[in-house]
């Protein structure tokens, strides 16, 4: 899980993370700092790893955590090349709320159908990526969720995806 490190959403990080670790999924989480992160409703996370040290093949499962903050992703490069070496190595990409737009920036969602918060519509549909506003959206192994009132079908859909279901 690859939260920011400022103003991640909370839900959004709690909740699928949440229903990972009840199917025995072992979570990491990543960010720009280790000095711990803050969400915008108060909750403190502390990362295990930095963004620059996520080896992609050593996990099931990448997911961009969403809130406010998540823009600092945007147009990073770690973050861009971790993307799109998760869908190379065919893993299950996920991500929530605003964070959709660091994968349309990294060039991994055009032609996919896909969401996200619903004021980033456009911007996602003009990097080339066939948005549909719903909930949570499923193509293939990209995963992406509207917002936090998504967060628990996120992580569900999550399971469901990395499961074969």
């Amino acid at each position: 899980m690859i939260i920011a490190s400022n103003n991640f959403r909370d839900e959004e990080y709690k909740e699928p993370r949440e229903i990972l670790e009840a199917q025995g999924a072992k979570v990491t989480v990543a960010s720009s700092t280790l000095k711990g992160c803050r969400g915008m409703l108060g909750l403190f996370a502390q990362p295990d790893i930095l963004l620059n040290q996520v080896e992609v093949k050593d996990y099931d499962a990448i997911l961009f955590i969403g809130g406010s903050g998540s823009s600092e992703y945007w147009n990073d490069k770690t973050a861009h090349g971790i993307a799109q070496e998760t869908v190379k190595q065919d893993k299950v990409l996920g991500a929530i709320c605003i964070a959709p737009i660091t994968l349309a920036n990294a060039g991994v969602l055009r032609g996919k159908k896909v969401t996200v918060w619903p004021s980033e519509g456009i911007k996602i549909r003009n990097l080339g990526a066939q948005y549909i506003p719903s909930s949570v959206q499923v193509d293939g192994k990209i995963i992406t969720a509207d917002g936090p009132k998504s967060a628990k079908a996120f992580g569900e859909a999550i399971v469901k995806t990395l499961s074969g279901k």
